[in-house]
């Protein structure tokens, strides 16, 4: 009974910036399946449902038996990973051809969308963390489901409501940009990365709109089109820039203590790769299929490394508080 009370209280303990553990690995499946690594993503995604259950029922267990912490955690920035995270596993499901069941969590992130991002952009303030962007990423993840949705499912409606979805997140990057504490490049414990990642996702968001297009759903005319392309790559390469500027930081000042903010790391990683795949497909720039995979391989070396560190301070807090 010592342990199952141990585990408690340090699950008890867990701020919400956990949810970005589920992104993480559900964002490493998806690139490792772009890769071609099949297995290895599979593996993935079942390490990321079985953290985003927990995390939901967590979720469900404080909204209803502690509804004044739950307010209080559901005002932060991180709180909107529930969207993101629900978004991506809702991504996976489709690309392997569960329609139903990503569908499903398309519908469940919708509906918390909406009430935890006023909660949240209500909330910010001056100087933030990176952790600010997050309201970019969460929509920015409902338009990723809903265009591959409408992709698989030939649903011009839906490819519709994600493109409007699409330029509401960029306003919200946009909108976040003030908020952004520019010295957390160089100090942030991890989380400053995701000023990069919501960049990445908006890329992998617009490549996703494009590849959604065909003669049956006919989407974009010639003009949509081309602004699309344009600024998907535009928004690719800004990734990209923020990728080489975050790393280079890392370099510089070298911040290898375990936190666990550090899963907002492993995510704009792993988005940046799929989107980097993603855009090479759907502008049919091949050239750009190979630093894709290399940049996989570089986010599950990241990931391996958060999880050991995860495990670790697991195992150490769990024997203090036992």
């Amino acid at each position: 009974m010592s342990g199952i009370s141990s585990v408690r209280a340090w699950w008890a303990r867990r701020p919400p910036a956990a949810g970005a553990a589920v992104t993480a690995t559900g964002i490493v499946s998806v690139g490792l399946q772009q890769a071609g690594a099949e297995t290895l993503s599979r593996v993935a995604l079942v390490l990321a449902c079985a953290a985003w259950v927990g995390l939901a029922a967590d979720f469900v267990v404080r909204l209803l038996a502690d509804r004044r912490r739950w307010l209080t955690e559901a005002r932060k920035p991180s709180a909107l990973t529930a969207v993101a995270a629900t978004s991506v596993l809702g991504t996976r499901f489709s690309l392997l051809g569960r329609q139903p069941l990503a569908e499903a969590l398309l519908a469940l992130a919708t509906l918390l969308w909406p009430p935890l991002l006023v909660l949240v952009v209500r909330h910010w303030k001056k100087r933030m963390p990176g952790s600010v962007f997050l309201g970019c990423v969460a929509t920015e993840g409902l338009t990723v489901l809903g265009a591959t949705l409408a992709a698989a499912l030939g649903t011009a409606w839906l490819a519709h409501l994600a493109l409007v979805l699409f330029w509401l997140g960029l306003a919200l990057y946009g909108l976040a940009v003030p908020h952004f504490a520019g010295r957390q490049v160089v100090v942030g414990p991890g989380d400053q990365w995701v000023a990069g990642g919501a960049l990445a996702i908006s890329a992998l968001a617009g490549a996703e709109l494009l590849a959604a297009d065909s003669a049956r759903p006919y989407l974009w005319n010639d003009d949509d089109q081309g602004v699309l392309r344009t600024v998907t790559v535009a928004l690719l390469v800004l990734a990209l820039a923020w990728y080489a500027v975050l790393l280079a930081a890392e370099v510089a000042r070298p911040r290898l203590r375990y936190d666990e903010r550090r899963w907002a790391t492993v995510f704009p990683m792993g988005m940046t790769a799929a989107a980097v795949l993603s855009v090479a497909t759907a502008v049919g720039v091949p050239l750009l299929t190979w630093p894709g995979r290399v940049l996989v391989w570089i986010a599950v070396a990241a990931w391996l490394a958060v999880a050991a560190g995860a495990a670790v301070t697991a195992r150490a807090a769990l024997g203090t508080a036992s």
